[in-house]
């Protein structure tokens, strides 16, 4: 191994430098066998779907709706979603505002495609393949075709991940995946001359935050470590500054996500998000609440969990002649690997209270899907022989048999269960909102949960006759001709966003109390009601600075150098 490191450095670098030759080499494209070796595993872990229906987890609701509403309201001509008009059985909620696109976007897209029944099997599929790409474009660095395959494949159904897949459902922290090895192959990188990897890596960044935002917060703590900690090995301020340039770039192409999100939390019950049950304080591993359910899925995170620390552990101490091979390697992967393990245990509550927006991750085991990166490399680094490899990943796979068994088995939906989704959300019937996302004033528990109830009532004693001419999700309209001065409810909840004009005038809306659904004021005789969910001041300004950042990415992109930094 060392005749075959030194064969392949330039004279005088030592064994931490790998030419661009070697980088350029055939020998570590892409290539179609291990293509093929990463989409037959991944499709591996998704036989038993097809004798026990489609795993149900946590999320798998909030994203399969989501995902229809998402196609309903692109057939109505919204290209962008913001509010979702059927959440709380079509009284709404600025979903879209707060929750990252790329994954329902990519959700939308295909239940446009494929069969409804096998969406989320096809997104599942196609998300952990482009994990394992993902990795294999990272482990060629320093493996061969071979051991580089391996590690994808690995990466691609690592024990979290299935965890992810089978109880969680949590499918944009699962497309969030595909971004960890990029980043920290980007991060290695950084040194290299010209911006190209600069603005690859604010690529990976700002899709990070477009993707889910509590992983969005890990890649960027993730990012902080892994800069200083190979600026320190290197010597190299210019990490520093490249990471810094792209944190701010990435921030910018995602403004028009980010800053509606931002300014707009105060119109609604974010604080929901971090309640009792989603603080890190009770998701720590090991951690015991007054809820029986959720204690019995934290203690199978928590030996999963155990053991994916307990595995990477002995495979970094096995890799560690890559100490002496490749010093920053090696110290990069116990380095990430260590700081994933310690947030993981109640011992960092401090830093969970201290260091910014980290509590909004929720759960602390969410830093899993960060170990992934160096657990996969340091088993590809450390164990060597094949039989021990599929010898270990046998072991995983017997733990999880075990905590299916002896914790919690997952849930299941059958096609049944996925058509009656389709037809709540094609009948206009609507699903149960979100605790967080539901605009402040509001009281999901209050309202008329029949798909019948009247989308607009009066509130005292006049007499109405309305007309409802439009009730689409952003656009509303309906006559109605008074006996009197009166206030009308509409099947609505109030959020500021709402521009509400009757004929033709703008009027201050009201809440009604206890429910805070819409209450519009109008006058006797025929009143002309349009109500429309405006473009407020905070997504112009994001948008423009989205595509301020974004034509200059391209112009910097078509003046650097033409090699990409994932192209070897």
């Amino acid at each position: 191994m060392r005749a075959k490191l030194a064969a392949t450095t330039k004279p005088g670098q030592g064994d931490d430098s790998f030419p661009v030759s070697k980088l350029a080499s055939p020998r570590n494209r892409l290539t179609w066998t291990t293509f093929i070796s990463i989409v037959t595993a991944v499709f591996a872990v998704e036989v038993p779907f097809l004798f026990l229906g489609t795993p149900s987890g946590h999320d798998v609701e909030f994203h399969l709706y989501t995902w229809l509403e998402v196609l309903a309201q692109w057939k109505q001509g919204i290209i962008y979603p913001r509010w979702a008009a059927l959440a709380h059985f079509g009284y709404g909620e600025p979903r879209f505002v707060f929750y990252p696109p790329l994954s329902w976007t990519l959700g939308a897209g295909l239940s446009a495609i494929f069969p409804w029944t096998l969406v989320s099997e096809v997104y599942i599929l196609l998300v952990l393949v482009a994990a394992g790409v993902s990795m294999f474009l990272l482990a060629r660095l320093w493996l061969d075709r071979g051991d580089a395959t391996y590690a994808a494949v690995l990466y691609a159904v690592n024990p979290y991940h299935l965890v992810i897949v089978y109880w969680r459902s949590a499918f944009a922290e699962l497309l969030a995946s595909a971004l960890l090895p990029l980043l920290f192959l980007l991060v290695w990188r950084a040194e290299e001359k010209g911006r190209r990897v600069t603005i690859f890596l604010a690529l990976v960044l700002a899709s990070a935050w477009l993707v889910n935002a509590p992983a969005a917060v890990m890649i960027h703590y993730s990012l902080a470590l892994l800069m200083l900690l190979l600026a320190w090995q290197r010597r190299s301020p210019r990490i520093l500054l490249v990471g810094t340039t792209a944190v701010f770039l990435g921030a910018a192409l995602a403004a028009f996500y980010l800053l509606p999100a931002i300014y707009e939390q105060r119109w609604a019950n974010l604080a929901q998000s971090v309640s009792g049950g989603s603080r890190p304080l009770d998701n720590f591993l090991f951690a015991n609440t007054d809820d029986p359910d959720h204690d019995v899925f934290n203690r199978l995170i928590s030996w999963i969990a155990l053991a994916e620390i307990f595995i990477t552990i002995a495979v970094a101490w096995m890799a560690r002649g890559w100490r002496n091979r490749n010093r920053e390697l090696w110290w990069s992967l116990v380095a990430w690997a260590g700081v994933c393990a310690v947030l993981v245990f109640s011992v960092s509550n401090p830093l969970w209270n201290v260091l910014p927006k980290l509590r909004f991750m929720q759960f602390p085991w969410r830093w899993l899907l960060g170990l992934g990166v160096p657990f996969t490399l340091l088993t590809a680094l450390g164990v060597r022989k094949w039989t021990a490899r599929v010898a270990l990943y046998f072991a995983t796979l017997c733990l999880l048999g075990f905590v299916w068994h002896h914790f919690q088995p997952p849930w299941w939906d059958t096609a049944a269960d996925l058509r009656e989704i389709h037809d709540n959300v094609a009948s206009g019937a609507g699903y149960e909102g979100t605790d967080e996302y539901t605009p402040m004033g509001a009281e999901p528990s209050a309202i008329d949960k029949d798909k019948d109830a009247r989308r607009v009532s009066v509130v005292g004693p006049a007499r109405a006759a309305i007309q409802i001419s439009r009730w689409d999700a952003e656009h509303k309209l309906f006559t109605a001709n008074m006996s009197a001065p009166d206030n009308l409810a509409l099947r609505l909840f109030n959020y500021p966003a709402w521009r509400v004009e009757v004929n033709g005038h703008s009027v201050q809306t009201g809440m009604r109390e206890g429910s805070g659904q819409m209450l519009v004021p109008v006058d006797t005789g025929e009143n002309r009601v349009q109500i429309t969910f405006i473009r407020t001041w905070d997504r112009g300004m994001g948008a423009g600075i989205s595509a301020a950042a974004m034509l200059m990415t391209l112009i910097l992109l078509q003046k650097s150098s033409s090699r990409s930094p994932l192209d070897y």
